[in-house]
């Protein structure tokens, strides 16, 4: 068996719950995100009920060997202009080297195979060095800068501007297999 036949994305479920809210509010994650407050458990049920029927939002589990390592999440999805915004993490602290660029590479084949999004968008706070690079390693283009966007250790931060597109998609993904797999 080839190493990243382990990993697989499936959709979120209701039992995934508790699992995906401690890694959200831990706070190797949290100082990463827009927000750092910390989530209730009454606000993450409210959220993950509110988004079932949205199609705007889809929300996925990365599972390696069927265990939860990571979410990845698709927001903004606009199916008139084939765009949407996504957004990850790997939340399980053993997860084995490599489990983010397999965790990736799942998410850009849900987005360009299964939601058939055009241009995929990210947003990266400018001191999140190791996503700037993650993105780059993934084929994502940086189409600018949001300067002093958001309010964020006690000062304004810049959020970095990615993009990737379903047309380069088929030779990226034979590069990234080649690279990493």
């Amino acid at each position: 068996m080839h190493p990243f036949d382990s990993y697989h994305i499936r959709p979120m479920r209701e039992d995934d719950l508790p699992f995906v809210l401690e890694w959200r509010n831990s706070e190797r994650i949290r100082k990463n995100m827009y927000s750092e407050a910390l989530i209730s458990w009454e606000n993450h049920c409210s959220w993950f009920s509110s988004i079932q029927n949205k199609e705007s939002i889809q929300c996925y589990i990365v599972e390696r060997l069927e265990r939860p390592i990571g979410v990845v999440n698709f927001t903004e999805i606009n199916r008139t202009h084939h765009t949407c915004k996504w957004g990850f993490y790997v939340g399980d602290t053993e997860a084995p080297r490599g489990s983010g660029t397999a965790l990736g590479f799942l998410g850009l084949v849900e987005a360009f195979e299964h939601l058939h999004i055009r241009k995929l968008c990210a947003e990266v706070i400018s001191f999140n060095e190791a996503s700037i690079r993650f993105h780059k390693k993934l084929g994502f283009i940086q189409e600018g800068n949001l300067q002093r966007h958001i309010w964020k250790n006690n000062k304004y931060e810049n959020i970095v501007l990615f993009a990737n597109f379903s047309d380069q998609w088929p030779a990226l993904k034979e590069q990234l297999w080649i690279s990493y797999f």
